[in-house]
Formats: C-alpha cells, sequence, structure tokens
C-alpha cells in the first residue's frame, strides 16, 4: 500500500489514500503527496474506454485500500461524461475537458472525490463540512457534486465581484446541503481562510477541503491526463507538449504526477494569465507569492498558488524545476486576440482561460505536436467573449438549467470564525 506524507514533513506521520482524502490537509498545515510514485500500469488499456481509462491510472494508488474494490463502480459514476480532443490541424489539439455538469473541468476531481467522500463516510458513521475556496469554477463544480449527498456539507467561499455572472449562479443556487459565501476579499483571501480554518484545532477535526490541495482531485486530473496522453500517442503517434491554463497550479502538478509516471508527454507548460508569480520566479530564482490581480481570465487569479508546494516537493532546488518547469504569462489583450483569431480561423469559440493556453502555442510551440487544455465553456463568460466574435455562444443545457434557479449567498468579512 502506498503511504501518503506532508510536504513539510516526508519523516513524519503517514496515511492511506483514503484517510488523506478525508483529511484535505495534513496535520502540519502541508499537502499530502504518495511516498512512492507509482508506475504507469503495464497493461494499461484505451479500449474500454475513458472511465476505465482513468481508473487504470488511479489505482494503483488505491492498492491496499479501504476504498480499492469501490474504485471502478466510482471512477464510473464520476466519469460519465465525454473527454473529446479537437484537432485543429496538424497535430495541434484542444483536449476538451468542459462538458461535465457545470461545464469545467473541475467536474473531474470534484465528482470523484464527492462519491469517494460518501462511500467513506457513510460505512464510518461520520459526518464532514467541506470548505472551499474559489476563484470561479471550483466551487461551482465542488457545489454540484456535493449536493445532497449523504453526510456531508459544504461551505463555498469565492470573492465578491471577481467571478462571472453565470460562474457566480454556478455557486449559489444549491441551497439545503451547500452553503455558499460571498467574501468580501480576493480569491487569496478566501484561500488563507480556509486555510486558517484547519489550524484552528477546536473545529478541524469535522471539516475538509475539496481545493485541489485535497488529494482526492489531484488524482483524477493527473487521471486525464494520462488517459489523454495515450489517446495522442495512438491517434498521432507521438508525444503531446500539453500546455495547461494554470492559477492555483493543481491541474498542472496532475500533468506532472502522469508524467513521473510514465505516461507518454514530452513536455509540459504552464500558461498563466498576468498573475506572474510562476513566470517570474523561473526569471528570476527568487519565489515571491504576492496578492492576485483581477484579469479576464478570473479562475487563474491566483498571486499564491497552494499546489506550489507539491511542485517545490517533485523539483526540490531553482535547477530542477526551472529544467523541468515552463511558465508563459498571457494578457487580457492576448486573451482578447486569441479568442477572436480561433474563431475567426477554425469556427470554434474558447473561453479566456482556455485562450492562454492557445496563445502560448502559437507564440511558443507553433511547430510542435502540442495539446493546449481547455478548461471551460465559453458559455460561462458570454459578456467577455459575444462580443469579441459577434455572435452568442450557444448555453449547454446542463448550465442554463442551473442560471435559472434562485440564488442565495451570505455576504461576509475575511474572518474565517463568520463561517462557523
Amino acid at each position: 500500500m502506498i503511504r501518503f506524507v506532508s510536504t513539510r514533513d516526508k519523516n513524519g506521520p503517514s496515511c492511506s489514500v483514503s484517510e488523506a482524502l478525508l483529511k484535505g490537509l495534513a496535520p502540519d498545515g502541508g499537502l499530502y503527496v504518495p511516498s512512492v510514485m507509482p508506475k504507469r500500469p503495464d497493461d494499461f488499456t484505451l479500449k474500454e474506454g475513458v472511465a476505465y481509462a482513468m481508473y487504470q491510472a488511479i489505482r494503483p494508488f488505491f492498492e491496499g485500500d479501504e476504498l480499492e474494490n469501490d474504485l471502478l463502480e466510482i471512477c464510473q459514476s464520476a466519469f460519465n461524461f465525454p473527454v473529446p480532443m479537437k484537432d485543429l490541424g496538424d497535430g495541434k489539439v484542444l483536449l476538451e475537458l468542459i462538458y461535465g455538469p457545470t461545464s469545467a473541468f473541475k467536474d473531474f476531481g470534484a465528482r470523484f472525490l464527492a462519491f469517494s467522500m460518501e462511500k467513506l463516510l457513510e460505512r464510518r458513521g461520520e459526518e464532514k463540512t467541506i470548505l472551499v475556496a474559489t476563484s470561479g469554477d471550483t466551487g461551482g463544480a465542488v457545489a454540484a457534486a456535493f449536493w445532497k449527498r449523504k453526510n456531508l456539507k459544504a461551505k463555498v467561499l469565492f470573492p465578491k465581484g471577481r467571478v462571472a455572472e453565470r460562474q457566480r449562479a454556478q455557486l449559489t443556487t444549491w441551497g439545503e446541503n451547500i452553503e455558499s459565501y460571498e467574501v468580501d476579499g480576493s480569491f487569496d483571501d478566501c484561500q488563507k481562510m480556509v486555510k486558517e480554518a484547519f489550524m484552528d484545532k477546536s473545529i478541524t477535526s469535522g471539516l475538509s477541503s475539496s481545493n485541489s490541495i485535497n488529494i482526492g482531485r489531484l488524482l483524477p486530473q493527473m487521471a486525464y491526463y494520462a488517459y489523454a496522453s495515450e489517446m495522442y500517442l495512438a491517434i498521432y503517434g507521438e508525444k503531446p507538449v500539453i500546455i495547461v491554463p494554470s492559477g492555483n497550479v493543481g491541474n498542472v502538478t496532475g500533468c506532472f504526477w502522469a508524467k513521473a509516471m510514465g505516461y507518454p508527454i514530452e513536455r509540459i507548460v504552464m500558461a498563466t494569465n498576468a498573475n506572474r508569480t510562476i513566470p517570474d520566479y523561473l526569471e528570476s530564482g527568487e519565489y515571491k507569492p504576492r496578492a492576485s490581480v483581477k484579469t479576464l481570465a478570473n479562475a487563474m487569479d491566483v498571486g499564491a498558488p497552494s499546489n506550489m508546494e507539491r511542485l517545490f516537493d517533485m523539483f526540490p532546488t531553482f535547477e530542477d524545476f526551472s529544467a523541468s518547469v515552463s511558465a508563459k504569462s498571457v494578457s487580457d489583450s492576448e486573451i482578447q486576440r486569441t479568442i477572436k483569431e480561433v474563431y475567426e480561423e477554425n469556427n470554434y469559440i474558447i473561453c479566456p482561460h482556455t485562450a492562454c493556453g492557445e496563445r502560448v502555442r502559437r507564440d511558443y510551440f507553433s511547430s510542435s505536436p502540442t495539446m493546449v487544455v481547455s478548461t471551460a465553456h465559453p458559455a460561462k463568460f458570454d459578456t467577455i467573449v459575444e462580443p469579441l466574435i459577434g455572435t452568442s455562444v450557444p448555453i449547454p443545457k446542463n448550465l442554463w438549467e442551473i442560471i435559472q434557479k434562485p440564488s442565495y449567498a451570505k455576504e461576509i468579512g475575511r474572518n474565517y470564525k463568520e463561517l462557523f
């Protein structure tokens, strides 16, 4: 059985993957990582479809775990929507992670976590309250995934005035076991509140997280890169450069884990918006978290990315990090230009986050076999996208149904105690 340890103390207490999933954060405030990174299964196959492929990628982490025998059912329930690749020609594809219940890549991790937690808590006769900070899509995916789940409640924190209206609807229209909090601050403030709550010993025992700090979010993200890279190799005969729009760095960390396990990935590149924490680190050698900057790609407005702790665990020196990690920053004007270009050239509509990845491809990897990750449906960003392309964006049925519901949110300040 693979044990999980804290990024802050590899020799400290270890736990199973199910225990790490329920706890969210390690007791010392670090993030859980496997004590040993497993390898790609020799019998990996694409012939049984996406859910089974992702199950194969995740399975090594659960060998000997209490959820081992439930894992296939969890994956089949959680990953019950398509994961197509849009071919733009010449080996350039968009990996479309936008067809889940809330039209964003966050659906994969949120659903896997919700199904897994529900099984664990029901078996143990326990209850948990999930805290989640969101800069856009995470909270909506978590709310949808955890809504009406047995023995689970969720508190969703989002920054006032910093999420798109349709995103806000996905955060605030659930009720029942889902509570929404509109925080007078930035995403970084929301994230700080969640971490402070976890460090409060008087309340922490009943809490867990569904942010990408939770291992249950990261493993499904690793798994779709396993599936997608194997699919790309099967179709095009080459390993892709994968370009990942990056904010809190959980999505791209999953990609690095897939590569470390031996899945066919040539290189990994982060595309950030004007929040330049990581590109600046690569240029200067000095890591300086800072306050986030508001951009058109709002779900990536993160100045102090939580999952950098896991990347520093993988690449502990600057030399290691800079040899393995690439990051390019994209401005709002470049986001707008890219959305227009892709629509005019391919008759295809992308969201502002996906545009960051596509801009990096066009500027730096135009001659390489590449996969850009499409992270959210453009209909969630209609006020940005529609004026640029001169037409309306079709709204997926699942998104339309959500935004028609009544909205409820409590306005609070930046003190985590206001949540309880």
